[in-house]
């Protein structure tokens, strides 16, 4: 009985430390993708995510405009901004959503990001635990 509770311990503490490595990997990426493509594929990521800040009827249409944003000297310099607005089918503004979109758009992949290293970290918790117990076996 013992040594089965050490073995399951084990194991848990394994794959923690697995998921933890797999995700100091694959979460950061996840919020880079998810930076780069709100605005550089701003349409395709309101389709996206419409159904979940827009109500029923509407769809989400990005604006941008021109704006400025102060650098690290207290400087002015110009920017675009990105909106996303809930639409109607007649064209009227039923929700200023703001930048909402690529929050929620970055949040949902980090969320895929930290998923997917959960189960990297079950595939990988068998082999690593292989690993340290030929390193720390008993000899």
């Amino acid at each position: 009985m013992k040594t089965m509770k050490t073995g399951f311990l084990s194991g848990c503490l394994i794959w923690f430390f697995a998921c933890g490595l797999a995700s100091s990997c694959l979460v950061p990426v996840a919020l880079m993708v998810g930076g780069f493509s709100s605005t550089l594929a701003a349409d395709n990521v309101a389709g996206m995510v419409s159904p979940l800040l827009c109500p029923a009827g509407s769809t989400g249409e990005i604006t941008t405009y021109q704006t400025t944003m102060r650098d690290d000297n207290g400087i002015d310099r110009p920017s675009t901004a990105y909106e996303m607005r809930c639409v109607d089918a007649s064209g009227q503004v039923v929700r200023d959503s703001n930048p909402d979109y690529a929050f929620v758009w970055i949040g949902l992949l980090a969320a895929g990001g930290l998923a997917l290293s959960g189960l990297l970290a079950i595939a990988l918790a068998a082999p690593v635990g292989a690993l340290i117990g030929r390193f720390f076996g008993k000899k």
